[in-house]
């Protein structure tokens, strides 16, 4: 079952997405550095803030993934065939 972050992320563009990333990443060396010197009031936000990028990446990774033909795709096949 989607979230509504999952439904929200797929309304949104590319580059608001990519903005969101880049907000999203600043906002997460600030908290590290807070934490370290004075402490957070609930560290458990470092680790939303991860996993809002982590939501952001895979969308656009499933954007990349998408937007590719046919002959890209199956190359890509053979590529993974070959790790294993």
């Amino acid at each position: 079952m989607a979230t509504n972050k999952k439904l929200d992320l797929q309304k949104m563009t590319v580059d608001a997405i990519q903005a969101e990333l880049q907000q999203s990443r600043e906002s997460l060396g600030r908290m590290r550095f807070d934490h370290g010197t004075k402490g957070l009031q609930n560290p458990l936000e470092i680790k939303d803030v991860k996993r809002d990028i982590a939501r952001y990446l895979t969308e656009l990774r499933g954007r990349e993934l998408a937007a590719m033909s046919a002959d890209e795709v199956a190359g890509r096949s053979k590529i993974r065939l070959r790790r294993k």
